[in-house]
């Protein structure tokens, strides 16, 4: 009820926010329509603005007409300044009066003429300029309106593509709703079905818990009564207890046990290989052993690391015994857990191994150093490799370490606490983690070196390819040790829980010997059942073997009863049939006395004969008869109590199947409404996300709405300037 009353709360919260959307949606509509009547607005200003401009243009050509005129004028005017100048020329004398007159009227003409040359060179800017202006203006709202036709377009297919994503997750919503409330239905049925049985399980518990309580209260009177001795009292005798096995664990700790081998077998594949290439490398750097002979320190060098083989391969052998005595049926302590020693000797003959090379490997780095080859860069790098050698042998001296101090309870218990696993666990774990941060060290300052050597003029394709072999290996042995460290970290807790209990009511084992009878007592006490449970199944066989022989032995019974009388039934028709065979008799004796006499025998003892002989196979086959329809009913009944258990068992096998599948169906739909409220969180992300884009685009509507109506005020500023000066300039030349 409570997940049915959550999730009708969840679909009230998505439906307000539905309806808020909605309501941001026709807010969002009625944008796009107020855009839409600005940008038909703005087209009707731009036909508005182009009327004007056709005025302002006819009006341009009127001027550009009466220009002309003036000019036609003002030349007609020079050519009869010109002739007057001739005339004046040939009478001077007569027309000094004249002559004075025509000069000032000349003086007036020519300054009257420069004034409406400059005022038209004025206006011609003037039109000039306030054409270029519109035309520019106009470009500049063509360019506009198309991008706000364009940004009107995007924000309508915005809001069609929105409205289809919102009508289809409304859709899926309700389907989900459905498919939900459904599902939750089901689940409040069987969660009615489960109230019921926790309430029968809740009863039979009490009944359960007042029985035990009785029966605790009786075992202990008998134990307080009858046992002389309790031994776990005393942790000495405890020890030899039989701890209780939990298979749980061990299965557990095998399947650790086995991944534990493939890592180890990874490490030690990598060990071999960064060995193997490292001797490689000493052969052929930096000098080459094939063309000349290499320093007695790195044929010493060279020599140890070729039986690396001898002391790696030991470490996964000690691994597989190790995992091999982890099985189901032992119980796995450190107490018990004798093979480890074997992985200790063989991890201590490796340590001493590397303490062996290491001396050899870093005179071998001092002594590349000290080759003309090596450049200064080169020489830092294989001085940090020769920190780094020194680092890697001290870390598997502080595995062996601690190891070897996890050897100590199968060896001398008193050498390690139990109250010091955890922490011995910890170091080990924290000591791999400090190996695979050496070893990426290593990797890193590996690459730089085999970098700086191919660049070494003597460097060779069988130098750059051992170096990448080389760099390869340790790589690999990076991740292994990586690996290592992590899945030790991750099941830290387990092995402290596992490998560190014992006997019920103890804290310990005493001593390696007593893990080991407890082992012993172990196996018996398996044997001891195993017989127990023969013994169960041979007691179980012979009382069946007595219910079978009870039944046959009433059916032997009911066999003989049933023949009684038979026979009484026989024995009727025979005595029947005599006294007809005796009648025969009396009569036959008269015939032969009316025909011969000598023939009186030979009739008699042939009728004997021929009657009895028939009489004598009919009851044979009556009885046959009788005893093949009773063992054919017996088959028939046998077939059909084997048909019965047949469909029995196979209506139990297909009602466990059934159980099994509902059960599953049962995760499945947990699992199911997890994800259904996983998906209904993620659509509530979702609305949000989208709602806040919603506020963005109409935030940024608004701006840019805002922006085209300051322009627009502007250019309407502007049309408004040029239509006064337009008007100003009109009004003069009419004056003109």
């Amino acid at each position: 009820m409570a997940a049915a009353a959550e999730l009708q709360g969840k679909y009230q919260k998505l439906a307000q926010e539905y309806s808020k959307l909605r309501a941001q949606n026709q807010v969002l509509k009625k944008g796009v329509v107020d855009e839409q009547a600005n940008s038909a607005s703005l087209k009707e200003q731009l036909k508005m603005k182009d009327q004007s401009l056709r005025k302002l243009q006819q009006e341009m050509d009127s001027l550009t007409f009466r220009n002309q005129q003036l000019a036609k004028r003002v030349e007609l005017l020079q050519d009869e300044l010109a002739l007057s100048e001739a005339r004046g020329k040939k009478n001077k004398k007569s027309a000094e009066s004249s002559s004075q007159l025509t000069q000032e009227q000349k003086s007036v003409f020519s300054e009257d003429l420069q004034k409406k040359i400059e005022e038209n060179e004025r206006l011609h800017i003037l039109f000039f300029e306030a054409d270029e202006q519109h035309k520019r203006l106009e470009a500049e709202l063509r360019t506009r309106l198309e991008v706000l036709e364009a940004d009107a377009a995007q924000h309508q297919a915005v809001v069609d593509s929105l409205t289809r994503k919102y009508t289809d997750t409304i859709e899926k919503l309700q389907n989900d709703k459905a498919k939900l409330e459904i599902k939750s239905q089901t689940l409040e049925r069987e969660a009615k079905d489960c109230r019921l049985r926790t309430e029968e399980c809740q009863q039979q518990l009490k009944n359960l818990q007042a029985a035990l309580g009785s029966r605790l209260e009786e075992s202990l009177c008998i134990i307080n009564e009858k046992v002389p001795f309790n031994d776990t009292r005393s942790n000495r005798y405890n020890a030899l207890n039989v701890p209780l096995h939990n298979r749980r664990y061990q299965l557990k700790l095998r399947d650790l046990a086995g991944q534990a081998l493939a890592f180890v077998q990874e490490l030690v594949a990598a060990l071999l290989n960064f060995h193997t290439y490292t001797e490689q490398k000493v052969q052929i750097f930096p000098i080459d052993s094939a063309t000349d002979t290499i320093s007695p320190l790195n044929q010493k060098f060279s020599q140890y690391l070729h039986e690396n083989a001898s002391y790696v391969r030991p470490l996964e052998e000690g691994m597989l015994h190790l995992f091999e005595s982890i099985t189901e049926d032992t119980v796995t302590v450190l107490e018990t857990s004798v093979k480890l020693k074997a992985f200790s000797e063989h991890l201590a003959s490796y340590l001493c191994f590397l303490r062996k090379i290491l001396p050899y490997q870093l005179k071998s780095l001092e002594e590349e150093c000290e080759s003309s080859l090596c450049t200064a860069a080169l020489r830092a790098r294989n001085m940090e490799l020769h920190r780094d050698m020194k680092r890697l042998t001290a870390v598997f001296e502080k595995l062996h370490t601690y190891i070897s101090l996890l050897v100590l309870p199968s060896t001398k218990p008193e050498g390690l606490l139990r109250t010091n696993y955890n922490l011995v666990f910890t170091n080990i774990a924290t000591s791999l983690h400090g190996f695979h941060d050496i070893l990426k060290d290593i990797s890193k300052h590996y690459s730089q070196k085999a970098t700086l050597e191919q660049d070494v003029p003597t460097a060779t394709q069988k130098l750059i390819t051992t170096n990448d072999c080389i760099l390869s290996s340790v790589v690999a042995l990076t991740n292994g040790v990586g690996k290592i460290a992590s899945f030790f970290s991750n099941n830290l807790d387990h092995f402290t829980a596992s490998l560190s209990y014992g006997p019920k009511g103890g804290t310990e084992f005493i001593s390696p010997v007593s893990a080991e009878c407890m082992l012993q007592y172990k196996k018996k006490a398996v044997a001891y059942m195993k017989s127990l449970k023969k013994v169960q199944q041979s007691l179980e066989k012979i009382a069946k073997l007595e219910q079978e022989k009870e039944h046959w032995m009433l059916e032997a019974q009911l066999a003989k009863i049933k023949l009684e009388k038979e026979n009484q039934k026989l024995k009727n028709s025979l005595s029947g049939h005599l006294s007809e065979t005796i009648q025969d008799r009396s009569v036959l004796p008269n015939v032969a006395e009316q025909k011969k006499e000598t023939t009186e025998k030979s009739p008699r003892e042939p009728i004997k004969s021929t009657s009895l002989a028939p009489d004598v196979e009919s009851r044979e086959d009556l009885i046959k008869n009788h005893y093949m329809a009773r063992i054919a009913e017996l088959t028939s009944h046998l077939q059909l109590a084997d048909s019965k258990s047949v469909h029995f068992h196979a209506e139990c096998r297909a009602l466990a199947k059934r159980l099994s599948l509902a059960e599953k169906s049962k995760e499945s739909l947990t699992e199911e409404l997890k994800l259904a409220s996983q998906n209904i969180s993620r659509l509530q992300d979702e609305l949000m996300t989208t709602k806040r884009s919603y506020e963005d685009q109409l935030s940024m509507m608004s701006d840019h709405l805002c922006s085209m109506n300051e322009t627009l005020t502007k250019q309407r500023e502007e049309i408004d300037t040029l239509k006064m000066t337009s008007k100003g300039n009109s009004k003069k030349n009419k004056n003109r």
